[in-house]
């Protein structure tokens, strides 16, 4: 009952939390060492360091002593942030790659867990902005903070040291091309934003493939059946095909190819240690073939990528039912609902959707579901509908009720039946990273009360940059929070009964809703996400707001991610500081982060915490961006009023005044996308035709191409050759070979034969040629 999940990877430095599943907050838990590598200084029998509790700091600042830069602990075990005196949760910080081994004492017996950990993947680097650069004057200037996710988002936790005219921050972090913010004096509207490009390789992606090799088979080409079991029973055969990262930017940065190879991890809670061991040592490279009379009824296998870094796993689960061949079952423990495969996703922010006159209730949003089936929306996803002291409404005070002001749970649960009766799913905003500080829990928790002494976590208070003189409970201590969000305090998840509270929401929610869209996802431990997939229905969608996108959230936890890598390139192609052939860039730099399936990411072009693209870079620029995110892979989203025209991120949508021209462009994307299966499932290929693709009249650097094939293996269906302009005027491309038709356009009135064997084309914003 108590068990404690699938094998864990991580690396050097990299912390990993543990927890026991369906905790009891009444059950007394212990976590000891029973084995640890060679190099480590844990040692079997040793225990959580009892000076040290709660998570490591996420500082990412060397060589610094900034008044608020705590001290970074050579604890290799860390307990949990509470005052219990046992250890549900604790978190591992592995100081030496290779495999670590814990046991968990829980109330229903024992339990093992294991953490791979491959070498330190960070880099040293230095972070340089003129003191000139900062929007404030210097001698106003007293302190300069790095904000970025690698710390968490925490003002004053790293800060940077003046260096002649220069503010500079020592920093370890990953490999990559980082976002940054240099806040002077704690105030983020005076931040100076950059990126930082940090040396080294990307993350190698792997795929997984299955087979079932009858004894005696050697056309199969697996020569470790004989060398391993002369026998020649039947065997089931996982191979692994790894790949290294793609270049980006014209910059190679894949790593040594010759490094690239797969760890092969069977779930600790599907055999006992010496079964697992017997499965593990028959793993020959990327290949691993194990008797299907050794495997257990039900197993869990996954293999792991890495080389000179480690990559995002997959796992198999293999029923064998027998020992006969033809009953072997290969599935995905975590399958993507087949409804949420490619949906056009529709955001709505509820308090706006009824316009400039009417309150927004859930009354009034199922008046206008006809709108959205018209529009072509395959799910609606409603920013947080609980009862909450904003408008935004991710200030939750109650779980467990809805808002007031939008209506009674009956007329929610009104609302998800006519859009299921209209084909449409419903997405949940799902807020458990936090809650309102106005929330009873936390109130009681800052009061004291010993029941919620755990319910929040807690930080030193020389971090604090709210100016709130916050009621102590420590010596010295404040409620823990990100950003300066000083109204909404973090949750911590070191605590089970905070672990059971959550989970029993997401119960309470996934008996109605048909997925959840997870809040601040990146501020919540794997562990419990890897929980919450496990538990909900099979047909519940999980989809993640972690920023930037990260492909270990897709570990057996999220089914689709925000593809904040295009986003961000749209955004740059939108302000013209990049060309249009950017996008291909953008799904180059998936890969490199690790992402195996393009058809992962939900693409956007603005959401409610967003400027509107149409008031930043104009209507035509819009169209072009949102035609991008209909004929990539992956499931396009449309924040309501991007197709009305509205300017204002969170103004009420327009109805009466509305762009019904921008209205139509949507819906008739939304159409081709569900027309055309190559739009949703197809691959997509930026050389090729799409290569050749020239511009003949019009701005070349506003134009980008590229072509949508069949799945390998799947010849059904033409491809499709997809052609995109984001400048103000119309743009005529040649295309390599004949096109019969535009199929956006709906006729072959843009299309002429060049009388060389090609055809010219005429593009608006958007041509998808067959």
């Amino acid at each position: 009952m108590y068990e404690p999940g699938p094998p864990r990877t991580t690396s050097v430095g990299e912390s990993v939390e543990l927890s026991p599943r369906i905790p009891d907050p009444d059950g007394t838990y212990r976590w000891t060492v029973r084995d640890a590598p060679a190099d480590s200084a844990l040692a079997t029998g040793d225990g959580p360091d009892p000076d040290a509790a709660g998570p490591p700091s996420p500082a990412t600042a060397v060589g610094g002593e900034g008044p608020s830069t705590p001290s970074p602990s050579s604890a290799v075990l860390r307990a949990g942030e509470t005052d219990r005196d046992d250890d549900p949760v604790v978190h591992l910080v592995p100081d030496a790659p290779g495999t670590y081994a814990l046991a968990l004492d829980a109330p229903d017996g024992v339990h093992r867990q294991r953490v791979r950990a491959f070498p330190d993947e960070r880099r040293d680097a230095a972070i340089r902005v003129p003191a000139a650069d900062l929007p404030v004057d210097d001698d106003e200037v007293d302190t300069v903070s790095l904000l970025w996710p690698h710390n968490e988002n925490r003002l004053a936790l790293d800060r940077a040291e003046r260096d002649g005219d220069e503010w500079v921050a020592s920093v370890r972090v990953l490999p990559g091309r980082h976002g940054y913010g240099f806040v002077p004096n704690g105030d983020r509207s005076a931040a100076f934003h950059g990126e930082c490009e940090v040396p080294g390789p990307g993350r190698p992606r792997l795929s997984l493939d299955a087979t079932v090799v009858e004894g005696g088979d050697s056309a199969a080409g697996d020569d470790s059946a004989g060398r391993d079991d002369p026998t020649g029973r039947d065997r089931l055969r996982l191979t692994a095909g790894v790949e290294p990262a793609p270049a980006v930017d014209e910059v190679e940065r894949g790593g040594d190819p010759d490094a690239l190879d797969a760890t092969f991890l069977v779930d600790d809670r599907d055999a006992d240690p010496e079964t697992v061991a017997a499965i593990e040592s028959r793993a020959d490279g990327r290949t691993l073939s194990v008797p299907l009379d050794d495997l257990p009824d039900s197993v869990r296998i996954r293999a792991v990528p890495h080389g000179d870094r480690y990559g995002a796993g997959e796992t198999v689960r293999i029923e064998t039912n027998g020992d006969a061949s033809e009953s072997v079952e290969v599935s995905d423990p975590n399958p993507t609902p087949e409804w949420a495969e490619s949906p056009t996703i529709y955001e709505v922010f509820v308090r706006s959707f009824a316009g400039d006159t009417l309150p927004t209730t859930f009354a009034e949003i199922e008046r206008r579901v006809e709108y959205l089936e018209h529009l072509g929306v395959d799910a609606l996803w409603l920013t947080p509908v609980l009862a909450s002291p904003t408008d935004h409404g991710y200030h939750v005070t109650d779980y467990y009720d809805t808002a007031a002001d939008l209506g009674s749970r009956e007329a929610f649960e009104s609302l998800v039946d006519a859009c299921h009766d209209a084909g449409i799913y419903v997405v949940f905003d799902l807020v458990i990273n936090h809650t309102s500080r106005d929330h009873p829990a936390f109130q009681l928790h800052s009061a004291g009360v010993d029941a919620y002494a755990d319910h929040y976590r807690r930080t030193d208070g020389a971090a604090d940059v709210t100016g709130i003189d916050w009621a102590e409970l420590g010596d010295g201590d404040v409620p823990d929070y990100y950003f300066e969000w000083g109204r909404i305090p973090n949750l911590n998840y070191d605590s089970p009964a905070v672990r059971e509270w959550l989970l029993d929401v997401v119960d309470e929610w996934a008996g109605v809703v048909d997925g959840f869209r997870a809040d601040v996802a990146w501020g919540v431990p794997h562990g419990f996400w890897k929980e919450v997939a496990d538990r909900v229905p099979d047909d519940v969608l999980l989809l993640d707001e972690t920023i930037p996108h990260d492909p270990f959230y897709g570990e057996g936890e999220f089914h689709r991610h925000y593809d904040t890598s295009l986003y961000e390139t749209l955004r740059a192609v939108g302000r013209g500081d990049e060309p249009a052939d950017a996008v291909e860039t953008a799904l180059a730099r998936g890969e490199w982060l690790g992402f195996d399936d393009p058809g992962a990411q939900m693409r956007y072009v603005e959401n409610h915490d967003e400027d509107r693209y149409l008031a930043e870079y104009g209507r035509d620029a819009l169209r072009a961006a949102a035609a991008v995110t209909f004929t990539l892979p992956g499931a396009p989203m449309i924040y309501a009023g991007q197709e009305r025209g509205n300017e204002t991120y969170r103004g009420p949508i327009r109805w009466h005044d509305g762009d019904n021209g921008l209205t139509e462009f949507h819906r008739e994307l939304a159409a081709l996308r569900e027309d055309e299966p190559l739009l949703r499932q197809g691959e997509v290929a930026f050389d090729g035709r799409a290569a050749d693709v020239r511009v003949v009249d019009g701005d070349a650097e506003r134009v980008v191409a590229y072509e949508r094939t069949p799945p390998e293996g799947d010849g059904a269906d033409d491809p499709l050759l997809v052609v995109v302009n984001f400048a103000e005027t119309s743009a005529t491309v040649a295309a390599p070979e004949a096109v019969e038709s535009d199929l956006f356009a709906g006729d072959e009135s843009a299309v002429e034969d060049d009388g060389e064997g090609g055809a010219r084309v005429a593009v608006d914003a958007v041509a998808v040629l067959r």
